[in-house]
């Protein structure tokens, strides 16, 4: 299984726009983004801070997308 790559909050909004999420609201740094089906997730975006491995990896369970998935979005 391969490492989830390192990227920031604007870049992981920007694979979720890809997927069909958009912006539901955005409260200070935190980003909630929506699906049409009802999927929801919150994103921080922090200027050029790097999102942690175990927060992106929270972020694809609630969007139940696979690594895979995910990686052909970016």
């Amino acid at each position: 299984m391969s490492r989830l790559p390192r990227l920031t909050g604007a870049d992981i909004i920007a694979a979720l726009a890809r997927a069909g999420f958009v912006d539901a609201r955005v409260k200070g740094g935190h980003h909630r983004l929506r699906h049409s089906d009802g999927r929801v997730t919150t994103v921080p975006v922090h200027g050029a801070e790097i999102i942690g491995p175990g927060l992106l990896a929270k972020v694809l369970r609630d969007c139940d997308l696979s690594r895979e998935d995910f990686e052909n979005f970016l």
